[in-house]
């Protein structure tokens, strides 16, 4: 029996894959893959003689099929997904599916877009003395959000933000962050394709957020981070020489 590996291929950056997520691709005899979104770049060390397909126009039948198929042959399964599996993926139901046909299935994490974005931008979400929370998250559209989790409630936390899946509400994302109490002036950095050879990072404002996002044309593959912190001059306690911990007795 072979087994099934879920990979998060990261944003686009064929580089800003694992180690272990190249290795199960090289290795793989079927390498199914979202081809609307992971480049072909990623997949480049296939195996010559690996199958090798797109899933972007597959139902969960057609891919679940393919994977049992060559799982029962006894090979090794390379699902790769972008990101990481675990955000905004539809790993749960595929797994389901081979839990059903007793095929043994393994996840490997990748980067996921908030990270990949905030380290193109050189922003960070937690700041010393500032934000410790980050909250992942986006706005309703074919796919529901709970009344809970809107983004008007999350924003009373006041705490940085990567919301995901919403290119296509700018003004909404900005009509519903200002009516939950964030400041007018709240930094803003608008990651588009990031990973990919096109990505853009845009620095504005919440009051400006939509604006921005419509004069740049970013329709797409954009992740908008909301970052209270941003431009706080605190600095972290661990590297200060008066600060004690289990590896450094601070001077006096």
């Amino acid at each position: 029996m072979g087994k099934v590996y879920f990979i998060g291929a990261g944003p686009g950056d064929p580089e800003l894959i694992t180690v272990k997520g190249q290795r199960i691709i090289r290795e793989a005899g079927l390498v199914l893959y979202a081809g609307s979104l992971v480049p072909k770049a990623v997949i480049a060390e296939a195996a010559d003689n690996a199958c090798i397909k797109d899933s972007a126009s597959m139902s969960l039948e057609e891919t679940n099929k393919l994977l049992v198929e060559h799982a029962l042959k006894g090979e090794t399964v390379a699902r790769v997904h972008t990101g990481d599996p675990a955000l905004y993926g539809a790993v749960q139901e595929q797994a389901r599916l081979l839990e059903q046909a007793f095929i043994e299935y393994e996840i490997i994490p990748g980067v996921t877009s908030a990270c990949a974005a905030a380290a193109a931008s050189g922003a960070s979400f937690t700041v010393p003395g500032g934000t410790q929370t980050l909250i992942l998250t986006r706005m309703a559209g074919r796919t529901p959000v709970p009344e809970s989790e809107s983004l008007e409630k999350l924003a009373a936390h006041n705490s940085a933000m990567a919301i995901y899946l919403s290119a296509g509400n700018p003004s909404g994302i900005q009509k519903q962050l200002l009516a939950g109490g964030l400041a007018g002036q709240t930094p803003v950095i608008i990651g588009y394709r990031i990973g990919w050879p096109e990505q853009k990072s845009v620095e504005t404002t919440l009051e400006n957020l939509a604006n921005t996002a419509e004069e740049q044309g970013f329709k797409r593959q954009t992740i908008f981070m909301i970052l209270p912190g941003k431009g706080g001059n605190s600095e972290s306690l661990l590297y200060d020489a008066g600060f004690s911990h289990m590896f450094r007795n601070g001077e006096d």
